[in-house]
């Protein structure tokens, strides 16, 4: 069951990369780029959740999974104070 649900978050975040991404393409804001960008970096963050989780257990790669969801999560910030000003 955690297969179904770690890959579940992986497409989900994945497909939330791809929207934000074409309206991006489509309305050219600069917060959807940056919104678009930190989706990717999650998208990533849950494929190596899967990594971790399922295809390799007995690694840890937990501090590898952080580091992904702590650079996607400063570049939304960086995009949000960058659109604020």
């Amino acid at each position: 069951m955690a297969a179904v649900i770690y890959t579940l978050c992986a497409l989900t975040s994945g497909l939330c990369t791809g929207l934000l991404a074409r309206a991006y393409v489509r309305f050219r804001s600069r917060l959807l780029l940056w919104s678009a960008i930190s989706f990717l970096g999650l998208t990533l963050n849950n494929i190596a959740l899967w990594i971790d989780k399922i295809v390799l257990p007995e690694a840890d790669l937990s501090s590898v999974r952080n580091a992904i969801a702590l650079i996607a999560m400063l570049i939304l910030i960086y995009g949000l104070v960058w659109e604020s000003e």
